[in-house]
């Protein structure tokens, strides 16, 4: 690697919690590894979770005895007097408790600052509004072909707390990071830093685009000299940060050619700097689809380079990349209209990424729960790319309006998930796209956009499926 190694990560790895009385809050993902984890250092572990016990099996196996678990009630901190709060990234910090604790001085930190104390390995980070998961799963997928023991971890499904253990200085974990996780990072140090992209998300949770970003650039915290922060040159806001920063920063940029970075030179993704200039790749050779996925690329390749990874085999690594499911997730083609699952468009930014990708007319399925967005801009882009705009969800009402003030011509309700879905086949016809790149979060009808995607591909199979075998019969 380029002058970073484990070996003076300078934190608390293998810090003694031995009889320390720690509270995780959550019982999720994260609070399992995190309970685990602790566990495992010898700490005296409380659990707390708004659910019930009978909803909670998973509890069950982290052996702890019962009045140590406080679920469906909150928790006395007179009773529990912990020494530290660990908490998952579900979890408001605005909940009394929490307050009550940071007032008096207790350290609370996030799941991720626990396991990268924790953690011997070369650390990678990756945050931003959007792409996150692309360019995590692309940089851990990266990471492999240096035939390094790779773990890839974080918002992306699997707690950090849990991959850590057992890793290596020799390893290598990569971590999906959210403003969530990173909202009470107090030490925790990341090797290499991506930041994608910043625009206004989640201001349900941090009541401004500042305090949003302020967590999100609590992932170049603690980074020192010798680490690299990788920026988005064509992003303002994140540029910004650069003259902030202690580590060494590299930008990247898929609009302009940089003398010092990853770039653009015609056609020709490059890395440049002291006036050399190495081709990686020719854009064309990548599968992913849209600009928006050049920039995801170009930090990937970016932070590859890093680690140590020789550029031919970078290449080859972004050639053989087809993408993460339900992001632009390219279903099918039936009846000669494609459809893709967008569901992890959660957001405005996102979905019109999504929408930009694509030169066909589209039929645009949108809507769920609104996470304090406004959607009039958004609404301006639907009118110019969109044909058809089925709207569905706790944020329809908010959405039509938006979309009706921007001039959109065609917009179409649905009851329903189901019925969206069916409402926008029967919209469509051959040399259309049907897209899901809903705008919102799922949350008013799904556990999760994970269960959105897969329920939009199920449903657009079986219309086909079945209208295939009335036909026969």
């Amino acid at each position: 690697m380029n002058g970073i190694d484990s070996t003076d990560f300078g934190i608390d790895f293998g810090a003694n919690f031995k009889d320390k009385r720690v509270l995780v809050v959550g019982s999720g993902l994260s609070g399992q590894g995190a309970a685990a984890l602790l566990a495992s250092r010898g700490a005296k572990v409380f659990i707390t979770d708004r659910k019930p016990a009978r909803e909670l099996p998973e509890v069950a196996a982290l052996g702890l005895p019962e009045e140590r678990m406080f679920l469906d009630k909150t928790p006395d901190l007179a009773q529990v007097r912990p020494e530290l709060i660990v908490l998952s990234p579900g979890v408001s910090p605005r909940q009394g408790f929490i307050q009550e604790a940071l007032a008096r001085r207790i350290p609370v930190w996030s799941e991720v600052e626990l396991a990268l104390r924790n953690c011997p390995a070369v650390s990678v980070g990756v945050t931003g509004t959007n792409g996150k998961t692309t360019t995590t799963t692309l940089i851990g997928e990266l990471a492999k072909l240096t035939g390094r023991k790779t773990v890839v971890a974080g918002n992306i499904g699997v707690a950090l707390s849990h991959e850590v253990v057992g890793l290596t200085e020799e390893d290598i974990v990569v971590a999906e990071l959210s403003s969530f996780q990173l909202e009470f990072v107090d030490r925790a140090r990341l090797h290499i830093a991506v930041m994608l992209n910043l625009t206004p998300d989640h201001l349900d949770r941090h009541g401004s685009v500042e305090k949003y970003l302020e967590a999100k650039a609590n992932i170049f915290a603690h980074q020192k000299e010798r680490d690299l922060a990788i920026l988005n040159w064509d992003d303002p806001i994140v540029r910004g940060l650069a003259p902030q920063l202690k580590a060494r920063v590299l930008f990247f940029s898929p609009t302009r050619f940089l003398e010092d970075g990853i770039s653009l030179k015609g056609d020709m993704i490059v890395f440049a700097a002291g006036g050399v200039v190495e081709p990686i790749l020719q854009r064309g050779e990548l599968q992913l689809r849209g600009s928006h996925n050049l920039e995801n690329v170009m930090a990937a390749a970016a932070a590859a380079r890093e680690l140590g990874l020789p550029r031919e085999r970078i290449a080859a690594g972004l050639r053989g990349f087809k993408g993460v499911e339900h992001r632009q997730e390219v279903v099918g083609t039936f009846e000669g209209i494609l459809f893709v699952n967008d569901s992890k468009g959660t957001n405005t930014d996102a979905a019109a990424k999504a929408l930009l990708a694509f030169s066909e007319p589209l039929v645009l399925l949108a809507g769920g729960k609104n996470k304090g967005l406004d959607f009039h801009d958004f609404m301006t882009l639907v009118r110019e790319r969109v044909k058809s705009l089925v709207l569905l969800g706790q944020a329809a009402d908010e959405m039509e309006q938006a979309a009706r003030e921007a001039g959109v011509s065609r917009i179409l309700r649905a009851g329903s998930f189901p019925e969206g879905v069916e409402t926008a086949i029967a919209e469509a016809q051959a040399g259309d796209v049907v897209l899901l790149s809903p705008a919102c979060t799922s949350w008013d009808m799904f556990k999760s956009y994970e269960e959105r995607g897969e329920l939009f591909k199920e449903l657009v199979r079986r219309h086909y499926t079945t209208q295939k075998s009335e036909v026969r019969s």
